[in-house]
């Protein structure tokens, strides 16, 4: 399963992680989020040990969502060494997430 990010975990995770980090910032209200979150679980497992993928609640989290100017959902922000390199927003096909994520492994 992937990592569930919070305001309490998220400095160790995610911004002092020596691997790239994904995050996909999604609510339960949100339908392309439901879309999308099955195809964060799959990279998840095919990445392990590569990148650490997860997600962050924006309804339970909204202190991080604001930091990075997440405005709509889902977004999804690649981290590395502590800073946001790339930035997906909305459903797209999982082959666009990987190759982004490849961009920066």
């Amino acid at each position: 399963m992937a990592v569930e990010f919070t305001s309490s975990n998220f400095q160790n995770e995610v911004l002092a992680s020596d691997k790239p980090v994904l995050v996909d910032f999604w609510a339960e209200w949100c339908g392309p989020c439901k879309m999308i979150g099955p195809v964060v679980e799959e990279i998840h497992n095919e990445y392990l040990g590569k990148a650490v993928i997860g997600k962050l609640n924006v309804d339970e989290n909204p202190d991080i969502s604001m930091n990075y100017s997440v405005r709509s959902i889902p977004t999804l922000l690649i981290f590395k060494g502590g800073e946001v390199v790339d930035k997906i927003v909305g459903a797209v096909p999982k082959s666009q997430i990987i190759k982004q994520l490849e961009s920066h492994l």
